[in-house]
């Protein structure tokens, strides 16, 4: 075979692996995404005063969101009121959080419900991972801190399940941040990444190592660097770790992992009897959760 037959071949050979290559990633990426569910309710509808927002985030895109403010109650001493940004799980919305919204209303608490890119009602991005969640509740957190009638000292993140993990990994990196409430969220995103593959049945050699190579190279982190097993000791604020002890999603383990690894930060673990949206159960134990935010957000002491 002559050069100029040989390079053609080289070349051809090298596009149809690279077309291949792109049609792996094309799976990879199409099998990973999350589902957009439209709302089914709003603030409205629990008899809550709110404004629909949009908030600038990353990469040019904006977020959809529900802002409902403190109860004028909450004004004694004509203080700032504390606040709370609630964020979804993976496929899920801001509507979906909203069992929390009256709870966190008469106890006098701000809230900001906002959905992530490529969820709910906000933009469409290329694509949607743990990291950008993060920089999505980050945008939120700047919002909402220069809200007026919100201390912007008394913020706290609440984040479910994917947005557990974010919340987590944006207050390691967000000082301002006062109060983070975890709700079943994965100690790894590798161990959730296996227990994807596994229930796919496909094998971790070498298709798995290949996926997870793959996923960390695009989404531009390393898993190691955002999991909450290593996110939790670089807060140094007070967090409160939810897990439901019947959790088929994420074993309730990995929430005692996380404790396990807080290292100097003041975390406090509260498991229930329930399942991964345990954010629904936690309405039959919201005493607690109240008692922890009141306490954690609660006003400088005078004087």
């Amino acid at each position: 075979m002559g050069a100029p037959a040989l390079i053609a071949a080289f070349t051809a050979g090298a596009a149809t692996l690279a077309g291949g290559r792109a049609l792996v990633h094309w799976g990879i990426r199409k099998g990973l995404a999350a589902p957009r569910l439209p709302h089914h309710t709003d603030p409205g509808a629990l008899g809550l005063g709110f404004d629909t927002l949009r908030i600038a985030t990353a990469n040019g895109k904006t977020l959809h969101a529900w802002f409902i403010p403190a109860p004028a109650a909450a004004d004694e001493a004509h203080r700032l009121a504390p606040a709370v940004v609630v964020l979804h799980g993976w496929g899920g919305n801001a509507a979906l959080m909203l069992p929390l919204a009256r709870p966190l209303h008469e106890a006098g608490f701000a809230m900001l419900f906002v959905d992530a890119r490529c969820h709910g009602a906000s933009d469409d991005d290329s694509f949607a991972s743990l990291p950008r969640f993060a920089e999505d509740v980050e945008h939120a957190f700047a919002w909402l801190a220069a809200r007026a009638g919100v201390d912007p000292q008394r913020i706290a993140l609440l984040g479910h399940s994917v947005g557990a993990g974010a919340v987590l990994f944006a207050a390691s990196r967000t000082p301002q941040v006062a109060v983070v409430v975890s709700v079943a969220a994965f100690s790894h995103p590798a161990a959730m990444m296996r227990r994807w593959l596994a229930a796919r049945r496909i094998p971790e050699k070498p298709v798995g190592r290949y996926i997870l190579e793959y996923v960390q190279k695009t989404i531009g982190y390393r898993f190691d660097d955002i999991a909450p097993l290593a996110t939790i000791s670089r807060i140094h604020r007070p967090v409160l770790l939810v897990h439901g002890e019947d959790d088929a999603v994420v074993p309730v383990d990995e929430a005692r992992q996380i404790f396990a690894a807080r290292g100097d930060t003041p975390v406090e673990l509260l498991t229930l009897a329930g399942d991964h949206e345990s954010f629904a159960d936690l309405e039959h134990h919201v005493g607690r959760l109240m008692d922890f935010l009141r306490r954690t957000l609660a006003p400088p002491a005078e004087g």
